[in-house]
C-alpha cells in the first residue's frame, strides 16, 4: 500500500503526461486547432505578422516570445540551489560507486546501493518544479506553435535563403521529419534561450545571495 507522501509525487509525475496527451488531442483535432489558430491570429498577426512579408522575422519574434515564457517558468519553478546540491551529491555518489566497483569492494558497494533510493528521491525533489514548468509551457506555448503553422499557410513566398542554399522551403524536410521552419526555430531558440535562462538564473541566484547577506548582517 502506498503512503500519502508517495501519492502526490505520483500525481505530480503523471500530470505533465496528461497535459501532453491533451495537447496532442488538440493538435490532431482540425476543428479545435483552427479555432485556436484564428483566436491567436487576431492577436499575433497585427503585432508580428508583418502582412506575411517577413516570415523569418515573424518566426524569430514568436520564438523569442516562447523562449522567454519558457525561461520565466523555468526560473520561477526551479530551485537552483537545491538542483546544484543534488547534482553535486549525485556526482559524488557516482564517483564513489565507480571506485568501489573498480576495487571490487562488495561491502562498500552494498552500502552505496542502500543509499540509491535516497539519491533518487533527492533528484526527484530537486526537479519537482519541472513538472509545473512543463504544464505552463504546454498551456501557453502550444497555441503559438499552432498559430505559426496557420500563419505559414498565408505566406506568399514559401522559401528562405541560407548560407548553403538559395531556396529552402519552409514546409520542406531537409532533415527527415523536421520541417525546415521548425529546424530554424530550434536553432534560433536554443541560442537565445541559453542567454535568457542564464540571465534569469543569475538574477535569481544574485537576489538570493543578497538576501542571505542581508540576513547575516542583521543578525551579526
Amino acid at each position: 500500500m502506498k503512503s500519502k507522501d508517495q501519492q502526490p509525487s505520483t500525481a505530480g509525475f503523471m500530470l505533465p503526461f496528461l497535459i501532453l496527451f491533451l495537447v496532442m488531442i488538440i493538435i490532431m483535432n482540425p476543428g479545435i486547432r483552427a479555432a485556436i489558430a484564428l483566436g491567436m491570429d487576431s492577436i499575433f498577426y497585427p503585432l508580428i505578422g508583418f502582412n506575411a512579408s517577413y516570415p523569418i522575422l515573424t518566426i524569430a519574434i514568436a520564438g523569442i516570445i516562447m523562449i522567454t515564457l519558457s525561461s520565466i517558468f523555468t526560473n520561477i519553478f526551479t530551485d537552483w540551489k537545491a538542483l546544484a546540491r543534488a547534482q553535486e551529491i549525485t556526482k559524488y555518489y557516482q564517483e564513489e560507486l565507480s571506485k568501489a566497483r573498480k576495487k571490487n569492494d562488495t561491502e562498500r558497494i552494498k552500502q552505496l546501493m542502500k543509499l540509491q533510493s535516497k539519491i533518487l528521491q533527492l533528484q526527484s525533489q530537486s526537479s519537482a518544479g519541472m513538472s509545473k514548468q512543463m504544464i505552463f509551457v504546454m498551456i501557453f506555448i502550444t497555441p503559438i506553435f499552432i498559430w505559426l503553422m496557420h500563419f505559414l499557410q498565408r505566406v506568399p513566398y514559401l522559401y528562405f535563403t541560407t548560407p548553403w542554399a538559395d531556396y529552402v522551403p519552409f514546409t520542406g524536410r531537409s532533415f527527415v521529419i523536421i520541417s525546415n521552419w521548425f529546424l530554424f526555430y530550434l536553432v534560433f531558440s536554443t541560442v537565445i534561450g541559453q542567454v535568457i535562462r542564464q540571465i534569469l538564473k543569475y538574477l535569481k541566484v544574485s537576489r538570493e545571495w543578497q538576501r542571505i547577506k542581508a540576513e547575516k548582517a542583521s543578525t551579526g
